[in-house]
């Protein structure tokens, strides 16, 4: 490389001090306030109509989950006393098409493949299943087991879902399938689900987190505070509330965030979710590395690969790249061979692991200064102990965003971070979906 200048620009661009990691807290704090309260915030703060499980529910109960172009249908029985009987699961895929078509061949799909699930599972016409259904994109709640699309997501834009209630399209597929014994008793955000799967083995646990393709947060708030609730109280007077924090804007963005941003499907929305997510991380390395290479400061000698094509570089070789612990960097070569450039130099395969590891180290700080604000919004002075369920494959697979998350953490609270736990929620949200349903069973509204 000719100059280490345009990298530690870079790095300057993306950095995220301890100052600004506060700034972000209290930005964070106010759109909270602003939300539960009604007024026009980017977080919006979406009362669930449910509490967290007691661990004592019990029966048969179905979860659709459904986050994206891949969904699962499952059933879980759950045996009281914090206890269940695992999971039978079948998996099915969306195929581009129906993200793009009609609402009618979108919910008539779902519905079938929980017809073959049925089937399957050999569940009779006359044995009766209370379903959850995991609806993993900005809903307006109305209901236990109602909500209208507030926008579509991860590039989806099927026609007639919006401003339309989800549960009720899925509900008439559900009948043109003929499918009448099952009942859809829940609506559940994927953040939902995965607090209620993990808070119905730990009472503990009062936050969920999806750091995956998409990102999203939600935690367990007194009643008073949610001052535009006019529904009826809960058992403990607490109720869940869906943050929607991918969509939180009060952030410093870059020029390649701006840019990102600009050539996306909802130029001005999304902003968390653009700088922290799998569907954008990769994007934003790309952009760096682009310029890096129109500088002349990478690949002079062997094109740019794959590099000139918006999507073409993944959160996946992120982290892969970053995981590349040898003296010759020879995992990140053979990526780069796959991705169509032969040849590398060692300071090239130094300048990408570094440029992957910034973007990286800033989306972690983003969601720690996030889940911090959660935290001390529910508890200022960190008295109590607090167990957060993270769901999604960024929080899984990347070598370190979970340990910068960590850290960053430790920098914040000190000593007092020891109150704090991070557990991976493994399919947390489909688990969630059927405790949910479980929960929404037992209430009456």
């Amino acid at each position: 490389m000719k100059s280490d200048k345009p990298l530690n620009r870079v790095e300057q661009l993306f950095n995220v001090s301890l100052n600004d990691v506060q700034n972000i807290v209290k930005a964070f704090h106010l759109e909270m306030k602003r939300g539960l309260s009604g007024r026009k915030s980017s977080l919006k703060m979406i009362p669930t109509y449910v509490d967290r499980p007691t661990g004592n529910e019990n029966g048969k109960f179905i979860a659709l989950d459904f986050g994206g172009t891949n969904f699962r249908i499952l059933e879980l029985e759950l045996k009281g006393g914090r206890k269940t009987n695992p999971l039978k699961i079948m998996k099915f895929v969306l195929n581009k098409r129906l993200i793009k078509g009609t609402a009618n061949d979108f919910f008539g799909f779902i519905a079938g493949c929980l017809k073959n699930f049925l089937e399957k599972r050999k569940v009779g016409i006359g044995e009766e299943r209370n379903l959850g259904f995991t609806f993993s994109f900005p809903v307006k709640q109305t209901g236990t087991a109602a909500g209208t699309l507030v926008c579509w997501t991860k590039g989806f834009s099927v026609k007639g879902v919006m401003g339309k209630d989800v549960v009720g399209l899925l509900s008439e597929a559900l009948a043109r399938k003929g499918i009448t014994n099952v009942k859809i008793s829940a609506l559940v955000n994927d953040t939902v689900g995965t607090l209620a799967a993990e808070s119905y083995e730990d009472q503990n646990c009062d936050i969920g987190i999806i750091l995956g393709t998409g990102t999203n947060a939600c935690y367990v708030e007194e009643l008073p505070n949610i001052t535009k609730w006019h529904g009826p109280e809960t058992r403990t007077n607490r109720m869940i509330v869906n943050i929607e924090w991918g969509n939180f804007n009060k952030l410093r963005l870059t020029s390649y965030d701006k840019r990102l941003d600009k050539a996306s499907d909802n130029p001005g929305q999304q902003i968390l979710e653009k700088m922290v997510s799998g569907m954008y991380l990769g994007e934003v390395a790309r952009l760096v590395l682009i310029d890096l290479i129109s500088k002349y400061l990478l690949f002079s000698d062997s094109g740019t690969g794959i590099f000139n094509k918006t999507g073409s570089f993944k959160t996946e070789h992120m982290s892969i790249i970053e995981d590349d612990e040898s003296g010759d960097l020879t995992s990140i070569r053979t990526l780069l061979k796959k991705l169509n450039i032969p040849k590398s130099t060692l300071d090239e395969r130094r300048t990408i692991k570094k440029t992957c590891e910034i973007v990286s180290l800033r989306g972690a700080r983003v969601s720690a200064a996030c889940l911090a604000a959660i935290i001390t919004k529910m508890d200022p002075d960190l008295f109590r102990y607090h167990m957060v369920a993270i769901d999604g494959s960024v929080y899984e697979k990347h070598p370190s965003f979970s340990r910068n998350m960590k850290s960053c953490l430790q920098e914040i609270f000190g000593a007092r971070s020891s109150r704090i736990k991070m557990v991976l929620a493994k399919d947390g949200s489909g688990k969630g979906a059927a405790v949910i349903a479980a929960v929404a069973a037992s209430m009456q509204y």
